[in-house]
């Protein structure tokens, strides 16, 4: 007698997970020796309530949770920013859109398209709107 129909469900069910993820990106996720992919700055803005010309108030580096999808909308990778709100991913060329995790309700989380071309570090600025007017 085999396995109980439960365990072969759930064996299908997790065969189906890793192909599905498989499919969905790991092709376009490259380590980080790539020779391409995206660089990018994370900023938070505005921080000052007002801004004026003797008094410039810069956006400040950004730690967040940040997510690369592929053309057709399928997550690739979720990275974090570092303190300073860089961060790197290798790609293959193609199309991307950069999203930023935001909270509830600030800071909000832009959105940028990237292009990656081979050879090519991409550079990527992602604001995250702190709410401040």
């Amino acid at each position: 007698m085999g396995p109980p129909r439960t365990t072969r469900r759930l064996r299908a069910a997790l065969v189906l997970a890793v192909v599905v993820a498989t499919a969905c990106g790991d092709d376009l996720l490259l380590g980080p020796d790539a020779a391409q992919g995206i660089d990018g700055l994370a900023l938070l803005g505005p921080t000052c309530p007002v801004v004026r010309v003797d008094d410039p108030c810069p956006d400040a580096p950004h730690q967040a949770w940040i997510r690369v999808l592929d053309a057709g909308g399928a997550q690739v990778t979720r990275v974090r920013s570092g303190a300073d709100g860089r961060f790197r991913v290798g790609l293959a060329p193609g199309t991307y859109r950069v999203v930023g995790e935001g909270g509830h309700p600030f800071p909000r989380g832009g959105e940028e398209d990237a292009v990656v071309k081979v050879g090519v570090w991409t550079p990527l600025t992602l604001h995250f709107d702190t709410g401040i007017r």
